[in-house]
């Protein structure tokens, strides 16, 4: 049985990082999720970690050192079962690439266009039987994303996953205003 407490979101994020190597919409699902739970800053270093890849795969080193390393920091004190997924050994393979970049970074942009860092994509172990059937499941159902996006451009999926959040919100503003008027005509004499 999946366990219907897993996050869509956290799940599609897991689709796309392990299947698809797209970290850009790694970034685009797991942003939305992390907003709406108030910034919660193990959703955020999971976040770092897709754009440190997105950033090194693309040849911006220093903007994935920084991503790498900050998600390193953030993560590091965290459960290393946290979410369902082996959080200690991302964090250790984070840290290698962010190191490995950092030194090449240091050695400058010549020695950079001459013999750059090489690449290579991290998975997420999951260790969550409930997990792993749950992303196994939306795998089904996800648009595969192959080839992964270079630039940062925003697409239809973005602009519906938006369309959706901000209806959300509004149905929560809605319904806090609801009851504040409720509350308001109950306590009128």
């Amino acid at each position: 049985m999946v366990n219907p407490s897993y996050e869509p979101l956290y799940v599609t994020y897991l689709v796309y990082f392990n299947r698809d190597r797209d970290y850009f919409e790694c970034h685009e699902v797991l942003e939305e999720l992390w907003l709406k739970l108030d910034r919660d800053p193990v959703y955020k270093g999971l976040l770092q970690i897709a754009v440190g890849l997105y950033h090194f795969r693309n040849g911006n080193y220093r903007g994935g050192y920084m991503m790498l390393d900050s998600a390193v920091h953030r993560l590091e004190h965290a459960s290393s079962q946290a979410l369902g997924i082996n959080l200690a050994k991302l964090v250790d393979e984070a840290r290698a690439c962010a190191r490995q970049l950092a030194e090449a970074v240091m050695e400058g942009s010549e020695e950079l266009q001459r013999q750059p860092p090489v690449y290579r994509d991290l998975t997420i172990e999951i260790v969550e039987p409930g997990l792993r059937q749950a992303v196994e499941k939306a795998a089904l159902s996800v648009p595969v994303n192959i080839p992964q996006q270079r630039g940062p451009r925003r697409g239809e999926k973005h602009e519906q996953r938006q369309q959706a959040l901000e209806a959300s919100i509004r149905r929560r503003q809605a319904a806090g205003s609801l009851r504040s008027a409720q509350m308001e005509t109950k306590d009128a004499p």
